[in-house]
């Protein structure tokens, strides 16, 4: 890591305020980032890092507190205001326009001209330089529709760069991404942090704050809790400015008792990536599934619930032949699956959180043809309240909560209908440490009574800390299985990357 600390101050921001309709979002907080520092902005959801970064960048006006840029007083009032200052945002939702090239995107709002017609010359040289200082290797008249996630990104950070920027916020720019493609994003980030451009970086991935971040700040409910170096700082240490405990606590602690065999795999493939996979799952039982990108995990779960034909392979579920047709038909037998990617596949994010926990199972709540509304809202009111969702009433739009309550409400579908096999793929991905905490204490809770888990993650202190037995994979296969007491990071990357030889 480069540590870059002593560089001019950029921003400061100080003891900002904003107060929304009965809610204060944001009450004396204070941000200060430095030429070529990247700065971390850590808090769990509803902490204010949202609230903060809009006001800078001009979406929304402070209410108390004073900014700063470049030694002098500076009064952001909208986003044209950020802008002429330097202050460019790329948001988890990118701003493309998908049936444009990647050079009018870059140049989007400020096209040249030259004799009264846009100087197209100019707009591909210099989307051409743009690319090149990022080492993107893309033509510039590629329509964005067509990139992927992690060239989008880039083609958001080259029109930032267009703009003349001297503070950057990113706000989870990793969260999409597979490990090559953070490789790279991080490789970018050093890059514009030796030019003097100082980023605001925000991620709920605290490992990455080690690699990357020079200093931390850290907000709680809305307040400024502290700023500290990161080399001065543990995980640990952060994690309790964030939510008040340690981080050997986050992980339940519990005795793991299997009971009898619920779902047995032999030798299952499918046509990409899964090509030979064997384990058994039993009731109490947590399992975590570990591997790099393409090592095949989710596509071997998308067999086991009935989204993806198998080629070849058997699998028995409570002791019976199990060959589901659809994922209706797993549902049936069973079988639940958290998809990795809840707002697009798990959840309907512009109805209720009622509809969306009872949408699987009406015909549980009909008689005669007929849903009975006072069931259904007994339901959604037990499982809001036993797995503490955060939510104004059952009617709330589920769009507008933070990503761990989303994460419960496709839970808590799931346990209406009274499955007892829980596929969980990246359970925890993009919560914050907090939000973990419950989702993973849901997880123990549910194994103790008696469900049975498959883990996917790609977070290796996650896989370890609940996984009562790792299966680690690499193309297409289980390569290992360890037991807990055998498994750590070190021992589960070598065989995901192909290092057998190494003892366990």
């Amino acid at each position: 890591m480069t540590t870059q600390t002593q560089g001019r101050v950029l921003l400061e921001m100080k003891g900002i305020g904003k107060t929304f309709p009965g809610v204060k979002a944001l009450e004396g907080v204070n941000l200060s980032v430095r030429e070529g520092q990247v700065h971390a902005l850590l808090g769990e959801n509803g902490a204010g890092k949202s609230t903060l970064i809009k006001i800078l960048s001009g979406a929304y006006t402070r209410d108390e507190g004073e900014i700063m840029f470049d030694g002098k007083r500076a009064d952001i009032k909208a986003p044209a205001d950020a802008e002429d200052l330097g202050i460019s945002t790329i948001y988890q939702e990118f701003n493309l326009t998908p049936n444009m090239t990647i050079a009018e995107n870059i140049f989007l709002g400020h096209l040249p001209t030259k004799a009264g017609r846009v100087d197209w010359a100019t707009v591909n040289r210099r989307s051409r330089e743009l690319l090149d200082s990022l080492d993107v290797r893309l033509p510039v008249d590629t329509l964005t529709g067509g990139l992927s996630v992690a060239q989008q990104q880039m083609v958001e950070i080259a029109k930032a760069l267009n703009r003349n920027t001297r503070i950057l916020i990113m706000d989870e720019p990793s969260a999409v991404l597979g490990e090559k493609d953070i490789d790279n994003l991080f490789a970018v980030v050093r890059r514009l942090q030796a030019t003097g451009i100082g980023i605001i970086y925000i991620s709920h991935r605290l490992k990455e704050i080690f690699q990357l971040a020079d200093e931390v700040t850290v907000l709680k409910d809305g307040r400024y809790i502290d700023t500290r170096q990161v080399a001065d700082v543990t995980m640990d240490d952060l994690v309790r400015l964030m939510i008040g405990r340690d981080l050997e606590d986050v992980y339940p602690r519990r005795k793991a008792d299997p009971g009898d065999v619920v779902l047995e795999v032999s030798h299952l493939a499918q046509a990409h990536l899964t090509k030979d996979v064997s384990f058994q799952l039993r009731t109490g039982e947590i399992i975590g599934f570990a591997g790099i990108t393409g090592s095949g995990r989710t596509e071997a779960a998308r067999v086991i619930f009935g989204a993806d034909r198998a080629t070849a392979g058997e699998m028995t579920l409570f002791g019976k032949p199990y060959r589901p047709r659809s994922p209706r038909d797993a549902i049936n037998h069973g079988i639940a699956l958290v998809t990795e990617d809840r707002k697009r596949q798990g959840l309907l994010l512009k109805l209720q959180v009622f509809f969306n926990t009872t949408v699987s199972g009406l015909d549980r709540l009909t008689r005669f043809g007929v849903l009975s509304l006072k069931d259904e809202m007994i339901l959604v009111r037990k499982w809001i309240k036993d797995l503490r969702i955060k939510t104004p009433s059952p009617e709330f739009m589920v769009v507008n909560m933070s990503g761990g309550n989303q994460q419960k409400v496709v839970l808590a579908r799931w346990l209406s209908l009274g499955i007892k096999v829980f596929i969980l793929d990246e359970p925890t991905r993009g919560i914050d440490v907090g939000s973990k905490a419950e989702i993973y204490q849901i997880m123990t809770d549910l194994a103790n009574q008696g469900a049975a888990i498959i883990m996917i993650s790609s977070e290796l202190p996650e896989v370890l800390g609940m996984s009562d037995r790792v299966m680690v994979m690499r193309d297409g296969r289980i390569v290992k299985e360890l037991a807990r007491a055998d498994a750590s990071e070190e021992v589960v990357m070598h065989y995901a990357v192909g290092h057998e030889e190494v003892a366990s």
